[in-house]
């Protein structure tokens, strides 16, 4: 199937009712939102760190703890979590109600830039030869908004929002939805993981969205053999920059072999499905999700939403 919906392929050049056109996809992202209980952006300072793998977990263990949950990649250029959680190729539908999200067999609805291009094909957009970079910020935004607002996401109980790396794809998210309801920021061990995420918890601070909580990924490597942690940083980044912005640490994930091969197979719900030995990775992965959903009810609680409230 070869699906193009208005902008998500190509995007044309701006017409002259921007401020109108803008002002009413912001409606109609607060009108597709009123159904959505939580929202969760899942955000990190720098790449590699692991954020997708992070939020196809967390989407994978909320689904599976009964939650009716949606997972929106928001990395337009390097999308994966709909791979992680084994949704591959034609996964899309236009039914009366906008685009109907492809669903793992979890039952996590996913929307991504993934299931529109055709495999292996980078993302383009219809912009001027010499002055790309001008248009493309602008034509992302305009995608990502399309995105949560033409997808037919019906009645959830979370949406898990997966940024790309950095922060300034926060700020755009914020203003599409101001009643966010929770930022969990992803770190590594490490220096440039610690200075990246620092200026991205700064960002989150400036533009008051509020933070559930850093989740450390990567903290140590697990044994093939006896499942004993093996740090490999003296750590401790996480904590202080918990401390210095006054927000909690949800947890800490180390390396898995078999988690890794998991998401290369697009296995990853099977694999947290899966009954582990006490202190085993998956039940530190539950024990993540539980404390994240902990803090974004009592986020819930202190800011209720808004005019898109539900």
């Amino acid at each position: 199937m070869n699906l193009k919906i208005r902008t998500y392929n190509q995007v044309a050049e701006a017409e002259s009712n921007l401020p109108d056109q803008v002002a009413e996809a912001a409606r109609r992202v607060a009108v597709r939102l009123h159904t959505v209980q939580m929202t969760l952006a899942v955000m990190s300072g720098k790449g590699g760190v692991g954020k997708s793998m992070v939020s196809a977990l967390l989407a994978a263990s909320f689904a599976r703890r009964g939650m009716k949950t949606g997972l929106l990649d928001a990395d337009l250029n390097g999308p994966s979590t709909a791979h992680l959680l084994g949704v591959d190729g034609d996964g899309l539908a236009v039914g009366p109600e906008g685009i109907e999200p492809a669903r793992s067999s979890g039952d996590v609805r996913i929307m991504s830039m993934s299931l529109i291009l055709d495999q292996d094909a980078a993302l383009s957009w219809r912009e001027p030869r010499d002055s790309g970079y001008i248009w493309r910020g602008a034509q992302e935004r305009r995608a990502l908004r399309e995105f949560l607002a033409d997808t037919a996401w019906g009645r959830l109980d979370i949406m898990v929002i997966d940024l790309p790396p950095g922060g300034p794809r926060l700020a755009d998210l914020h203003a599409m939805v101001p009643d966010l309801t929770g930022v969990v920021v992803v770190t590594a061990p490490g220096r440039s993981a610690r200075d990246a995420v620092a200026r991205s918890l700064d960002l989150a601070r400036a533009r008051s969205a509020p933070v559930a909580g850093l989740i450390e990924n990567m903290s140590g490597v697990v044994c093939s053999e006896c499942g004993e942690i093996t740090r490999v940083h003296e750590g401790g980044e996480a904590d202080a920059l918990a401390a210095r912005f006054g927000v909690p640490v949800l947890g800490a994930l180390p390396l898995d072999s078999g988690l890794a091969a998991a998401a290369d197979g697009g296995r990853v719900e099977d694999w947290t499905d899966r009954k582990g030995a006490a202190g085993s990775v998956r039940d530190l992965v539950r024990q993540l999700a539980l404390r994240t959903e902990e803090e974004l009810q009592r986020l819930r609680l202190e800011h209720p939403r808004g005019g898109s409230g539900g």
